[in-house]
């Protein structure tokens, strides 16, 4: 049996995800932002094994989260889900790009960590020195798939892969998303389970359970050290 906790699990593929990996007997832990949120998240997955709650965009809850979590126990599996689709930079940047950084490094490692990137990823513009100013959606998915490479290559032990959903009928998506909803986690659902071993290889990046291509700055050890120097930087205590 696996232990999973997935960011954002209250709704859309979150929720999805945790459904499916809950009836094939896993212990699935959900997240949510607030009281309300938790208790929507239940409502929707009642055998989930417990929810955490907790704000994304403040750093101070984030470290509450992983708190939560470490007083669990350590966790085969974590799936950052959460993202927002926002105008507003400040707020992209901490929920899709800080949170994830914060929350990887403060948690227990886990033998797993799968990320949400887009295909909207590749030839984002990323101004890392104007993270929280300048910081669009595709950017933010950048940074996410630097990450996961940056995890993949500090973390060996870790098999640390990134997911592109695609564009499918979420409350973000919308209803004119015209990607197949099962295939937006059917990706999440195997990297977590799967003994494949293409799912036991790091470093890479999957739409709908088929090997894609991604934006090659993420390999730049140098772009990734400098979005992890500006990432500490604004994450640390001020």
């Amino acid at each position: 049996m696996t232990k999973i906790f997935i960011t954002g699990s209250s709704t859309g593929l979150g929720a999805l995800v945790a459904k499916d990996l809950i009836a094939n007997g896993n212990q699935v832990y959900l997240h949510a932002r607030n009281e309300q949120r938790a208790q929507d998240a239940l409502n929707v997955n009642p055998q989930a094994k417990g929810v955490v709650t907790g704000d994304l965009s403040d750093l101070d809850s984030v470290k509450s989260i992983a708190n939560q979590l470490n007083g669990i126990g350590t966790f085969d599996v974590i799936i950052q889900n959460a993202g927002v689709y926002s105008e507003d930079s400040t707020l992209t940047a901490r929920v899709n790009v800080e949170a994830p950084y914060l929350l990887t490094n403060l948690l227990n490692k886990p033998k797993r960590i799968i990320f949400i990137t887009s295909g909207m990823h590749i030839g984002a513009p990323l101004d890392i020195e104007h993270l929280e100013s300048d910081l669009s959606y595709s950017g933010s998915k950048l940074a996410v798939m630097i990450l996961t490479e940056y995890f993949a290559r500090i973390w060996p032990k870790v098999i640390t892969n990134a997911v592109d959903p695609g564009w499918v009928p979420t409350r973000m998506g919308g209803p004119a998303a015209n990607d197949d909803l099962h295939g937006g986690y059917s990706s999440q659902l195997w990297l977590a389970t799967s003994n494949d071993f293409r799912a036991l290889k790091s470093g890479d990046c999957y739409y709908h359970l088929r090997h894609e291509n991604y934006d090659s700055r993420a390999n730049s050890t140098q772009i990734q050290t400098e979005l992890v120097a500006k990432l500490n930087e604004l994450t640390q205590p001020k």
